[in-house]
């Protein structure tokens, strides 16, 4: 069982270019189904996740394509994702 606590320390990475996105910051969670949606991952230059910087990369759960133990690859084929671009 992995808990969500053990993906925020993994650095995530985008396969289509080999982008290191950074660490997820936050999780958008079903709480009816109990079901992670997306990965929230701040955009670069971030100060603690709050302050600057580009828009935050939303990833669809259905983007991940392999959990490892250090990082966490994904399939973003843009950048435009952010919280409020994503439709579920």
């Amino acid at each position: 069982m992995l808990k969500t606590s053990d993906l925020r320390s993994r650095e995530v990475i985008n396969i289509q270019d080999g982008r290191r996105l950074g660490l997820i910051n936050d999780l958008d969670v079903d709480l009816e189904k109990g079901r992670i949606r997306a990965l929230i991952v701040p955009g670069s230059g971030k100060l603690f996740g709050v302050f600057g910087g580009e828009r935050d990369y939303v990833i669809p759960w259905e983007n991940i394509v392999k959990i490892g133990i250090d990082t966490i690859l994904v399939e973003l084929p843009e950048y435009s994702y952010s919280k409020d671009s994503i439709d579920y």
